[in-house]
């Protein structure tokens, strides 16, 4: 529960809040489970809604992050610092998803739950959450392909240009 609350928040003060708050909730709501799925999944669902009022009350009041370093911090070395990169152009992508689209991607891809499980936990049908998987993981792909092929133009088909008129190439029209 703390993962779903740190990757969906993004910052660990949030997240320990978040869970706090939710299971304040879990405590005095104990008595109205009905035991029609399992306490896992009613209980995640709980932490998702505390991080989803916790990310609608920041948009209310937004405010300026502090800098995650100082002039005193230790210089890391460099295969840490090209995975600490990674991360950050991952949590990027992450962030510039839609709220809609992020959350499911984490529990789907990140945290490993099932499609009905998560279409559970969100209270949304699981069609729904297999195409917020879909248009989000696109979205990232475009985003993040750079890692996976550095050297290559186009990341993602569909983003290259024909050479002989300049029109954007379709995938099924090759190289």
């Amino acid at each position: 529960m703390w993962a779903v609350a740190l990757r969906t928040l993004r910052d660990p003060e949030e997240a320990a809040d978040a869970l706090q708050e939710a299971f304040i909730s879990a405590f005095r709501a104990a008595s109205s489970f009905r035991a029609e799925s399992q306490v896992t999944t009613w209980l995640h669902r709980i932490v998702v809604n505390a991080c989803l009022d916790r990310v609608r009350r920041r948009q209310a009041r937004p405010t300026v992050p502090l800098p995650e370093t100082g002039p005193s911090e230790p210089v890391t070395p460099g295969d840490a610092m090209s995975d600490r990169e990674t991360s950050l152009v991952v949590r990027g992508a992450l962030a510039e998803l839609s709220e809609e689209q992020r959350v499911p991607i984490l529990l789907v891809d990140v945290e490993g739950y099932s499609v009905a499980e998560t279409a559970q936990m969100l209270g949304i049908a699981e069609g729904t959450v297999k195409s917020r998987c879909a248009r989000g993981r696109a979205k990232l792909a475009k985003v993040l392909g750079h890692l996976r092929n550095p050297g290559a133009d186009a990341n993602v088909p569909g983003d290259a240009t024909d050479p002989r008129d300049g029109r954007p190439r379709r995938h099924w029209e090759g190289t």
